[in-house]
């Protein structure tokens, strides 16, 4: 049952990241690219209708990590209780940046949620990559210091930053140069899925220029990749052990190359929709590959005192997990429907949606 839960619980994962994943990099476009009224409405018109929605995935991924990991929700939420903090502020200045811009026809007024808007998306963008960092990177369990365990062996705390910037050092800090690395992959990536969706949604006169500037970000998203890979080393001695040992793993790394190199097609697609495929391959593989990666680790351990949290020490009790099961099934088959009544409902482009008009 643990590892039936942990699929469910990496799935909503994925799913959270490819759908909420367009409306961050849709924020960076319309941070940076977009400059006329008309082009701000279209890209506003292409995630309106959805945005709220996509965000469900991460509550309900945070409920099935409270529910079926309950070790590991305590652990995680409070030693990265700083970055939790500000990506909820963050959340919710991206919400309020779409929801009040068109509550004033003041030109000041549209501004402050503009930038609003886009620097909350920039940053979500990069605080996910960092996230993710964190987790391939580890943390120091117990909060070990010249040896000694000083916690209890499952609890940690991170400062935003170490004096040295390191992610090899005994204090460890949110923000290294590895998980910053993971980060702005992170914003260039979702910066290209969000350019994506845009194409596949609207008309906009944008997007021609979006897709030169996908095309351009790929070049830019391979070399942060082989960049990636090559100093992965440096934390992990042996990252590839798992797709070693279980050679079926490498169908995600497949995805991810697939989704990556399909990209740079992006200027000869006919259908608006295969950028947008090919960028959801590349997060679904990257992901997915991270955490094959780690298997059966969920948040290791950077010192010899502690062991690692692992899918089998950090579950619930099976009985628990199993009564779980059925309601889980109901919830299912209710965002399913859900999901489909919205996207047929919202099909098609969406230059006339007229969302936030008032």
């Amino acid at each position: 049952m643990e590892l039936f839960w942990y699929i469910v619980l990496m799935t909503m994962l994925a799913v959270y990241l490819i759908l909420d994943g367009y409306d961050f990099g849709a924020g960076i476009i319309h941070l940076f690219m977009a400059k006329t009224e008309a082009q701000k409405k279209a890209i506003t018109n292409a995630i309106g209708p959805f945005w709220d929605a996509n965000e469900v995935w991460l509550i309900a991924a945070g409920g099935v990590l409270f529910f079926a990991f309950p070790t590991l929700y305590a652990s995680s939420f409070s030693g990265f209780y700083l970055p939790l903090i500000m990506i909820l502020w963050l959340l919710i200045f991206r919400a309020i940046g779409l929801e009040l811009r068109g509550q004033v026809h003041n030109k000041m007024w549209e501004i402050i949620w503009d930038k609003a808007f886009g620097i909350a998306s920039l940053l979500l963008a990069l605080f996910f990559g960092v996230a993710l960092g964190n987790v391939v990177r580890g943390v120091n369990l117990g909060n070990v210091v010249n040896g000694v365990s000083t916690q209890e062996a499952h609890y940690f705390f991170l400062p935003l930053w170490n004096p040295t910037f390191s992610p090899q050092a005994e204090e460890l800090g949110i923000i290294d140069w590895f998980t910053l690395l993971l980060g702005i992959v992170g914003v260039v990536a979702l910066t290209i899925h969000g350019a994506n969706w845009i194409i596949f949604k609207t008309n906009s006169d944008l997007n021609e220029k979006l897709k030169r500037t996908v095309f351009n970000l790929n070049f830019v998203l391979l070399g942060l990749v082989i960049i990636s890979l090559l100093v992965w080393h440096f934390i992990e001695p042996n990252p590839f052990a798992n797709f070693i040992d279980y050679p079926w793993l490498w169908v995600f790394p497949l995805i991810t190359l697939t989704g990556l190199f399909g990209l740079f097609k992006i200027r000869s697609f006919k259908n608006d929709g295969k950028g947008f495929v090919f960028s959801s391959l590349f997060l679904f593989g990257g992901l997915t590959s991270t955490v094959s990666s780690i298997f059966p680790k969920v948040l290791p351990s950077t010192n010899f005192v502690n062991p690692s949290l692992t899918l089998y020490n950090v579950a619930a009790d099976e009985y628990g997990l199993s009564v779980g099961l059925s309601w889980f099934i109901v919830a299912l088959f209710l965002v399913i429907v859900y999901m489909i009544i919205q996207y047929r409902v919202f099909k098609g482009k969406m230059d006339d949606v007229g969302y936030g008009d008032h």
